[in-house]
């Protein structure tokens, strides 16, 4: 669906049995976020719409952009009231949609007050020293117009002496008091704030590069901002290689809005213009920074180009009530897993082995590891997302979880192979993104696309039959991970008894591969391989392991008992498990010793894998 009309939506607010609201004037929205109190976790929010008399319907946005799903944090509104002429106006909260709120404005009032507290979520993005904005948290809008026509004017005040960062254009500072320029309310949504007391910004623009590029730190330590000079050159190495690989750019400038600290929710969200990224406080510091830069702010800036500039179309929706449908996610999100890693690599965040550690990781996971693939389709998880990408209870290797990023990789990486496979060496993936997501710069907006446009893209950069490739990966239901990339790309996927080199999430301490057991550091089940050896013993997520071999449980223990087995085929793997506040023995008939997995080449294909991650603009 395309970006609609007025008139438009008036027709969708009729179908979908919207209340129109007939009570709003077209004037420019008054919004002021009172953040003084952000130690104590609270952002106070008060507006100033135009309004004339009769029914009004305000909206308090539930379709998040790059969420995708119903996930605004209505919970945590608190103190809601409206006042006209100082008198209050009463509401009433909408009978089927808990973010709609219905009012109805006397006559002579031409002004509308709206007042509330935002609680911020514990551990989400607030702590004593810093702060991250999402407009939609704070902000009510009126219902039928687009977001891109209602007109906002922005003021932020801050805790004194408090620095930030945003790509937001500024109107005035005064202070603790920053006045933006007035600017629609899509892209007020799509421009966070990142604020704090500990806060650093780094040029990060490439020599020659015209527009400017910012790396915007804040933290609980002024330490933790200590982004070493070898860190900072390779993520000037990252915006460059964009540069080189989409040929084109569509944001006036950009911000890496990076927030490190261990109090806040860890992700990433990408706008067109910045993204906003949360890692640990101390990661800049320790070993692991450019794995850690190169996984998450790689991944949020391709969504610039791939999820904010070319969109799918069921994606765009014209504002944050209507549903969005996922089913184009393995593009919007498959492929921005794929190319992130890959601009990591190309630019020195990822070492080569570093990249091969990533994918085999990816594609053991998908493979036997991932039993959930044999009844769940990769389309189905991304249909699914709003409402099916895990609850967080364990089984999510048997229910399968947001697959369409993992296994969107490696279909990508097998369409990349693709290409230069069909173009006998003459094409790439880089001439498909300079095609897709190239063009004139004419700063953030969006440019959508169907299932049709993607496929008809590929042919003109390399004739082949995309739509039976496409539907063949998103509707198998093949045990097999799909390594059709990594083996066209010269390598093989291993198991060996060498551990991984990867840190964090993708080569943590874990026993999936072998006896099919995540384990948390006190011997929590987090899920157990669905078919392999410790399910067909009895144990199951939920569970806790207190005991290895008649000894208390500790990580180092269990390891020990995986390596022996290999050497000892008759005896088992003993575990005391607690089920609820039941205790049992479990032995696990497992002999195959430690299995981790690495990348191995082919020597009889050429190398096109570590081609594609070779460095382009950067020599």
């Amino acid at each position: 669906m395309q970006r609609c009309g007025f008139g438009s939506i008036l027709f969708l607010a009729s179908v979908f049995g919207l209340t129109s609201s007939i009570a709003l004037a077209a004037e420019t929205i008054s919004l002021t976020v009172d953040a003084t109190k952000t130690p104590e976790k609270i952002l106070r929010s008060h507006e100033v719409i135009a309004v004339k008399p009769g029914p009004l319907t305000l909206y308090y946005p539930k379709w998040i952009p790059g969420e995708h799903g119903p996930n605004g944090p209505i919970n945590s509104v608190t103190g809601l009231k409206f006042e006209a002429g100082g008198k209050t106006i009463p509401w009433k909260r909408d009978l089927l949609d808990a973010f709609t709120f219905h009012l109805d404005i006397p006559a002579g009032v031409s002004k509308l007050e709206a007042n509330f507290d935002f609680i911020e979520p514990e551990g989400d993005s607030a702590t004593d020293k810093l702060m991250v904005l999402e407009w939609n948290d704070v902000v009510l809008y009126p219902a039928d117009p687009p977001a891109t026509q209602l007109s906002y004017v922005a003021k932020l005040i801050l805790p004194d002496g408090w620095k930030y960062g945003t790509p937001l254009p500024i109107d005035s500072a005064s202070g603790s008091q920053i006045t933006f320029k007035p600017i629609s309310l899509d892209l007020l949504v799509d421009s966070p704030v990142i604020a704090g007391e500990f806060y650093r910004a780094v040029d990060i623009t490439p020599a020659g590069e015209p527009i400017h590029h910012e790396l915007d730190l804040v933290a609980d330590s002024e330490t933790a901002l200590n982004l070493s000079d070898a860190n900072q050159k390779q993520m000037t190495n990252l915006v460059a290689e964009s540069g080189k690989l989409f040929g084109a750019r569509h944001y006036r400038d950009y911000h890496f809005l990076l927030t490190l600290s261990d109090h806040v929710a860890h992700f990433g969200l990408e706008h067109h213009e910045s993204n906003d990224s949360r890692l640990p406080e101390s990661v800049l510091t320790g070993p692991g920074a450019g794995m850690a830069l190169g996984g998450l702010l790689a991944h949020e800036f391709v969504h610039s180009w791939n999820g904010k500039f070319r969109r799918p179309a069921d994606l765009t929706v014209p504002y944050y009530e209507q549903p969005m449908e996922t089913d184009l996610l393995w593009g919007y999100e498959g492929l921005t897993d794929y190319l992130g890693p890959m601009l990591a690599a190309r630019s020195g965040l990822w070492s080569p082995e570093e990249y091969h550690e990533y994918l085999a990781s990816i594609a053991a996971q998908l493979g036997p590891g991932r039993p959930g693939r044999t009844w769940r389709p990769l389309l189905d998880t991304a249909v699914g997302e709003p409402y099916l990408s895990g609850d967080g209870r364990g089984w999510s290797t048997w229910k399968r979880g947001t697959d369409y990023y993992d296994e969107g990789d490696l279909l990508w990486l097998e369409v990349a192979t693709i290409i230069h496979r069909e173009s006998k060496g003459q094409k790439s993936i880089d001439d498909f993104c300079q095609s897709f997501h190239g063009g004139p710069n004419n700063g953030p907006e969006v440019k959508t696309y169907t299932f049709e446009e993607l496929v008809a893209a590929l042919n003109a950069i390399a004739p082949f039959d995309w739509a039976t490739f496409l539907h063949t990966r998103l509707d198998s239901t093949a045990p097999e991970a799909p390594t059709g990339g990594i083996e066209n790309g010269g390598w093989k996927v291993t198991f060996s008894g060498e551990p991984s080199k990867l840190g964090g999430r993708r080569g943590a301490a874990s026993d999936i591969y072998s006896i099919g057991l995540q384990l948390g550091a006190d011997g929590s089940v987090g899920d157990s391989i669905v078919g392999g050896p410790a399910f067909n013993a009895g144990i199951t997520s939920g569970m806790k392991v207190i005991a290895v071999n008649g000894r208390v449980y500790t990580h180092d223990l269990l390891e020990d008992a995986i390596k022996t087995s290999a050497k000892d085929s008759s005896k088992p793997i003993a575990l005391l498990v607690v089920n609820d506040d039941f205790i049992n023995t479990d032995t696990i008939n497992y002999h195959g010793g430690s299995r981790f997995p690495h990348l191995v080449r082919d020597d009889s294909k050429q190398d096109y894998l570590d081609e594609l991650i070779k460095a382009r603009a950067t020599k």
